[in-house]
């Protein structure tokens, strides 16, 4: 059995060639789609060898999963603006704006770890797992600011923002606007982490 290429193995998570790689990878995918991406065009592309790529990524749907994972890694850093409203909005701005530009390749990601367990775990500590730790940095500086109340926070929360802007982008075909943000921050979010607690 092939064993998944796991980039949280490594102290540092892509050397620069891996990362061009990567962003070759996903520049193909935003072109062509997932069916219609090949690894030697990634290849041709980046000017490197197919065996240069399958040792790193051994199958196409782990180098697409690995550039999905690069190409969305700037949502994990928490925002310092300062309040909770904020920064919510600035997390759900840009989960908005890399749903958008991903959209075909999130739909291809899904369909390929529904297929494959070892894909499924590293897509769950890649990315889910690294939203929830997100989430829950900016819960609990609004609760060190004095903004909400610890006991406010649950495990449903955490996947909430993300959790359904992807979901009404990818499932039901319907891009999330800063609109929509706003009013899932504003008058859901928000009023059910500072409405009394028992």
């Amino acid at each position: 059995m092939t064993q998944i290429a796991d980039p949280a193995a490594e102290s540092s998570p892509w050397s620069p060639r891996e990362t061009e790689l990567l962003a070759v990878t996903l520049q193909l995918l935003q072109e062509h789609g997932y069916d219609r991406l090949t690894v030697d065009a990634v290849a041709a592309r980046a000017r490197a060898s197919k065996a240069t790529v399958y040792r790193r990524w051994p199958s196409k749907a782990e180098l697409v999963l690995a550039a999905f994972i690069e190409g969305i890694r700037q949502v994990a850093v928490p925002p310092e603006t300062g309040t909770l409203q904020a920064d919510l909005v600035h997390v759900g701005d840009l989960v908005c704006e890399q749903v958008q530009r991903h959209a075909s390749t999130i739909r291809a990601v899904l369909v390929e770890v529904s297929r494959n367990p070892a894909l499924n775990d590293v897509l769950q500590r890649e990315f889910i797992d690294q939203r929830k730790a997100l989430i829950n940095q900016i819960l609990h500086k609004a609760v060190d600011r004095g903004e909400i109340n610890a006991a406010a926070i649950n495990d449903e929360l955490w996947d909430l923002l993300p959790g359904y802007l992807i979901f009404r982008s990818i499932i039901q075909g319907q891009p999330s606007t800063q609109q929509t943000v706003r009013a899932l921050v504003d008058d859901v979010i928000i009023p059910s982490l500072t409405r009394p607690t028992r």
